[in-house]
């Protein structure tokens, strides 16, 4: 009698621990995303004036079954998280637009809105001629649909926001055809720069919980093909000595913010790290390929985006950590999205998504 009556009490510790957890998460209602390619759930695809699209197949192919504007061949972090906090997908923001003003919805989803687009840097002049919206105008966007109360108030100060760019940046800087002014330290220092700027923005918005995240190794995405003097055989290395600079910037801004700023909490996710251990250990995560793109052709399968005319594709996206030229696939995003949401500190810090999710009001006033 007494064992049975210890299991029964074991068995209901369990459920107010699912219970709570459960109910804690909910006081997440929506995640607003800004940001790149990374995750552009679509916006560019809306956007008739944009050159940067993914809007064809075989775009989508793992998950969707058809392309969505996401550059990858299923879900982003942003969807993936979403998941796990237990809350639909963001939709882009153009799109949502699109149907408020033709009256197909009264207002904009409760679940928040994903901004990003693909192209786009934290340098307001990067890829301007290629039709992207800027950061700061996806700042904009999201403030003034705040201003004319669109968006609830309480809402934005319970939903956990994302922020991930500057990876079009820092591989522009290597382009041949458009030499930078500023050496690397300096180039560096001005995209900081925007960043606070944008973190600022954000916060005197009404955000609480904000989601910085590091730029992966750009040097070792398959398009660094396209730049002459880039190296095949290994990652580029002067190009991701930047983006380490950029990173490490980036995450003595993300302390501050608690300290700058009365009742945020910050967090920094180290995506660098998370891939680069992914590449130095692959058969671990199930890749047979970390180097060349599933998708595209040429060397590395850089040379070509995927989808356009003369493209190959590979059997098993799943075993490949790009999926073309720039992006992961779906499964690399699938990892990445669970170190962050539940990892250690070698991964995100001081405190994981979860925990963020987690937090309630009080720790948040």
């Amino acid at each position: 009698m007494e064992k049975r009556k210890r299991k029964l009490q074991a068995h209901l510790l369990i459920f107010l621990i699912v219970f709570i957890n459960l109910s804690l998460c909910r006081d997440v209602p929506a995640v607003f995303i800004f940001g790149d390619s990374v995750f552009d759930a679509g916006n560019n695809r809306v956007s008739k004036n944009c050159s940067v699209q993914a809007d064809f197949p075989p775009y989508g192919s793992a998950f969707f079954h058809h392309p969505t504007g996401r550059f990858t061949n299923g879900r982003t972090v942003a969807d993936f998280i979403s998941q796990f906090i237990g809350i639909g997908m963001q939709q882009p923001f153009l799109e949502a637009q699109m149907a408020v003003m033709n009256d197909s919805r009264k207002g904009y989803p409760s679940n928040g809105i994903n901004f990003a687009t693909a192209g786009s840097g934290v340098l307001p002049g990067t890829n301007k001629d290629l039709g992207v919206t800027s950061i700061q105008e996806q700042l904009r966007q999201f403030q003034t649909l705040v201003d004319q109360k669109e968006i609830n108030k309480s809402t934005v100060e319970r939903s956990l926001f994302f922020l991930e760019s500057g990876s079009n940046d820092i591989f522009n800087y290597f382009l041949p055809f458009d030499p930078p002014t500023l050496d690397p330290d300096a180039y560096v220092q001005a995209m900081i720069k925007e960043v606070s700027n944008i973190i600022d923005q954000i916060y005197n918005a009404g955000a609480r919980r904000i989601a910085v995240f590091s730029l992966g190794p750009v040097g070792c995405v398959p398009a660094r093909a396209l730049l002459p003097g880039a190296p095949i055989n290994r990652c580029y290395g002067k190009m991701n000595v930047m983006v380490k600079k950029y990173n490490k910037a980036l995450e003595n801004l993300v302390n501050d913010i608690p300290t700058r700023h009365t009742g945020a909490n910050a967090v920094y996710g180290a995506v660098y790290d998370t891939v680069q251990h992914f590449r130095a250990i692959p058969t671990r995560y199930g890749f047979s390929d970390v180097s060349s793109a599933c998708c595209g052709d040429g060397p590395l399968g850089g040379q070509l985006q995927c989808g356009k005319e003369g493209y190959k594709i590979c059997q098993n996206p799943e075993g490949y950590l790009f999926w073309d030229y720039f992006h992961p696939t779906q499964h690399t995003y699938k990892l990445i999205s669970k170190a962050l949401w539940g990892g250690k500190q070698s991964r995100i810090r001081p405190i994981n998504l979860k925990t963020l999710a987690n937090l309630t009001q009080n720790f948040l006033a």
